[in-house]
């Protein structure tokens, strides 16, 4: 049995990955880790809002991010995550 505070967090979670910038976001992190103008390029969104999408991300526990000069650069917190972006896009496609 899963505690109410175990899966009010998990809710959290899933609600932290249900936009679909957010989700090809942990799409393009689940090839290479990005950073923040990567991602512009890439979903053709603006800069932005891809980093208030980060921020929520982030806060989540999904993405981190490492400085690396002037930039930051993103990657996946672990795969786990991934796996569920993964298996949802597959479900959608399949039907």
């Amino acid at each position: 049995m899963h505690t109410p505070r175990t899966l009010a967090a998990a809710g959290d979670l899933l609600r932290a990955l249900a936009a679909p910038v957010r989700i090809a976001i942990v799409l393009q992190l689940l090839e290479s880790d990005r950073c923040v103008h990567d991602l512009v390029d890439a979903l053709r969104v603006a800069q932005p809002l891809i980093s208030q999408h980060l921020r929520v991300l982030k806060s989540a526990g999904v993405v981190h991010g490492e400085r690396r000069g002037r930039e930051v650069v993103y990657s996946l917190v672990d795969d786990h995550l991934a796996h569920i972006v993964v298996d949802a896009v597959a479900h959608v496609e399949e039907g």
